[in-house]
């Protein structure tokens, strides 16, 4: 992975707002979770498109301060979500590998899993995402 994709806000607002026409028509949501940090503005922006108001966030840090990859035994998670099941929204920003949503698929099986953005090795763990990226590294507009 050498090339980088750059995304503009107005680029990610329009992609997030096409995924909450996927999640609408996907089934009725009352709760959204989101991961911190990246999962944090799509959330938000999810949160007002469906009027779901009751929001959360869980942390969960699978790599280090030079964007190194953590070995699972060192990921940290914290956040207490409370109750999370089958109208629950679980949303990041991106699956590149999928592996943050393997680990918390884990924790929270009935979930539903919606990301902005899916490379091909994180796509298959995503419920519903909007668009399919190259395996290039990704640079968001608050990067």
């Amino acid at each position: 992975m050498t090339d980088k994709i750059y995304i503009k806000w107005d680029e990610f607002h329009q992609h997030t707002k096409n995924l909450c026409q996927k999640i609408k028509a996907s089934g009725e949501y009352d709760k959204i979770v989101a991961i911190s940090r990246g999962g944090l503005l799509p959330a938000g922006i999810i949160a007002y498109e469906l009027n779901i108001r009751n929001t959360q966030s869980i942390n969960i840090a699978s790599y280090d301060n030079n964007y190194d990859r953590r070995a699972d035994e060192d990921i940290e998670i914290s956040g207490h979500p409370g109750t999370v099941n089958e109208k629950t929204l679980i949303v990041d920003d991106l699956s590149d590998s999928g592996r943050t949503f393997r680990i918390l698929r884990a924790i929270y099986p009935q979930a539903k899993y919606v990301t902005v953005y899916a490379k091909s090795a994180g796509a298959p763990v995503v419920d519903i995402y909007e668009k399919e990226m190259p395996d290039e590294w990704i640079v968001f507009p608050w990067d």
